[in-house]
Formats: C-alpha cells, structure tokens, sequence
C-alpha cells in the first residue's frame, strides 16, 4: 500500500464526484438529521453539501436508495426514524412516533443547491433494491413496515422527464435487504431476504437467487445461485461490464474483492485485491484504530473506491476518514490510499453512495 496522489486520477476522475448520506450517530435527540457529504477524487477533499429535508425536524432516514441521474441526485423511499438506531423497530418513542417506511421521492438541484419534491413510489418501501437503466430509475422489493421482517414484490420504474412513475410485474420472490445494477442492458435485482409461494422467509437457497428483468415481456426471470453466500450483498458494482462485490450485509469488507464470472456462475477473489487496512481493527501510522463506522463502494472508470471511517482513541469522538482505491485494470497497480482526514464525531452511513459525473 502507498500513498496517491490526487493528480493521478486526475484524468480519469476530474469530472466525478462522490456523494455519502451520513447521520450523527451522536446527535442529541431533536437535533438528528441525514445529510450529504461529499468526495471529490480530483482534489482529494470532501464537504459537506446539503440535508434531507424530513416530515418533522429531528428525524433521520435511513436505508434509502440514492442515485444519480443528470445533474441531479435523487432520495428515495427510506425508513423515518427518531434516532439512528430504530430502524428496523416498531416501538413507539415516548408513546408518540414509530418509525415509518416512506414512499416520498426527493430531487436534489446540486448546482443550485435546491431540493424539490417529485411523484412518490406506489408504495412505500426501505432497504429495497434499485438502479438506473436508460432513461428510468428502477425500484423493486424492500421491506414497507418497520419492525416486520417481511419482503414485499413489487416494482416500479420512474421516469424523471415526466415525473410519472409506471407499475412493473412483480418479481416472483418478495425481498429485503436486495440488491439492484444495471449490468450489460438488463436490470438485475441480487440476493435478499427472501419469501414468496413455498418460500419460508429464511430459506437460504432462494437467498442466493437473482431476479432478471424482462422488459419486453414485462416480466421477472428467477436465477438461481446468482449470489454465493444466503446472507444478502452488501453491494454490488460495475466496472467496465464487470460485477464486483466486496462483502454482505453482516460482513460489508470480507477482506478482498470478488468478480462474477458469469461463464461459470461463480464469484472469484480478484487478483491483488486482499487489503488488511479496511479491517475492523488496524494499526496505521503508529495508531490503532479501535472499530471501522462505516464503509462504502463506489465504481468510477477502472477504479474501485472504498470511503471508510474508523473510530479513534482518545478524548471524544474522533473519527479518520480514508479512500482506498483500487485499479481493476490487468495492468493496473492494485491498491492505492489516499491520506487521512481527522474529524471530531462519528458519523453514521445511512445509505449507500453514488457517483455524479459533471459531463454528462
């Protein structure tokens, strides 16, 4: 592992920008909320850019679909939540809030730093699969009631020209906790917790499936063993018409990188791609860091970029801040690390990240 420059990625990264949702894990209760921060890979600097506006002030979403599209980002769906830590729990908050399962969709304007609201989802959905595919944003699954461990079925398209959103089959397995990508053409939906006809909720051959999208025939194609593990993808990327994976949901970094080779329906650790830093312990520059708060993939060009935080020791709440990056390339020199930034707080990753490309 070495350093790197920003000026190497300059040509390949200096029109990109990597935008984090992150809550305040540590935030008195009230003052919580979900915002943006964001990467620039060019200059190696982050800031932070906007809030999600919430229904009530205090609140947090969490484990919401953010994309790119255009010269906007757009926040969909989502788990509202009093604190951090509720997601996924049904009780009440002084007998006054339960968190609730959203189907709103925001639009944010990020050059002119304005939000907007759009059509809203058919249902309410969080922890669901999603994607861009040509002109649309592709929803499917996700879980519409906190504290329920069930899957829903049910998928829809978005088409940001018009604002309208479009019913679609409903896949043949009802899943949480999935995966969407667009990969050569076709929408696929990976992995989950699944249930459905002769599907009990835990069956763990159907937790390793896909589900392909005809749209054609407006249909699902269920795959088998698309996935290797009965624990649900934590994420799942494309580079150059390649997927790669990094972890599950229990285990986000398992130590390496994974490709699918699609010939023989498995996934593959990639050459050079075993990196010890990202583990939840590690010793960097003579200090020891004490647990990893967050991390999350993002593809741009050949690259892989891991943006992690890790607990420190010490008076207070200290959190370092690093990007990994990683050549996917044949030729490419494996992993590189850029420097540390310090902070004061933890910050909570609340969805996964996207990638907004300033040229298109």
């Amino acid at each position: 592992m070495g350093s790197l420059s920003p000026l190497l990625h300059r040509s390949s990264a200096a029109s990109h920008r990597i935008f984090v949702p992150f809550c305040d894990r540590n935030a008195p209760e009230g003052d919580a909320t979900t915002f943006i921060d964001c990467y620039t890979p060019a200059t190696n600097t982050w800031h932070c850019v906007t809030s999600i506006p919430a229904s009530a002030e205090g609140l947090v979403l969490k484990d919401f679909s953010m994309v790119a599209f255009g010269p906007h980002i757009y926040v969909l769906g989502g788990c509202l939540c009093r604190r951090p830590a509720e997601v996924g729990s049904a009780a009440s908050v002084d007998g006054e809030f339960r968190p609730r399962a959203m189907s709103t969709v925001r639009r944010y304007d990020v050059a002119a730093d304005r939000w907007e609201m759009c059509a809203e989802m058919s249902e309410a959905r969080f922890s669901f699969a999603c994607t861009v595919c040509g002109g649309g944003i592709y929803v499917a699954g996700g879980q519409s009631s906190p504290g329920r461990a069930r899957g829903i079925s049910s998928s829809e398209v978005y088409d940001p020209a018009s604002d309208r959103w479009r019913s679609l089959a409903n896949m043949s397995r009802m899943r949480y906790k999935c995966v969407g990508v667009t990969w050569k053409g076709r929408i696929l939906v990976v992995g989950g917790f699944v249930g459905g006809e002769n599907f009990g909720p835990l069956d763990q051959t159907a937790r390793s499936s896909a589900e392909v999208y005809d749209a054609e025939r407006d249909k699902w194609i269920y795959v088998a063993r698309m996935w290797a593990l009965d624990v649900p993808p934590r994420q799942i990327v494309v580079v150059n018409d390649k997927l790669f994976s990094s972890g599950d949901c229990l285990q986000p970094w398992k130590g390496h990188i994974e490709s699918y080779d699609e010939k023989e329906s498995i996934w593959n650790v990639v050459h050079r791609s075993h990196f010890n830093c990202m583990s939840p312990t590690y010793t960097a520059e003579g200090t020891t860091a004490t647990g990893r708060c967050y991390i999350t993939m993002a593809p741009l060009r050949n690259h892989l970029y891991f943006l992690t935080g890790y607990s420190m020791p010490g008076e207070g709440s200290l959190l370092r801040s690093e990007v990994h990056v990683f050549d996917t390339s044949n030729s490419g020199g494996g992993w590189r690390s850029l420097e540390s930034i310090d902070e004061v707080g933890e910050k909570e990753l609340c969805g996964h990240c996207c990638v907004l490309n300033d040229d298109e």
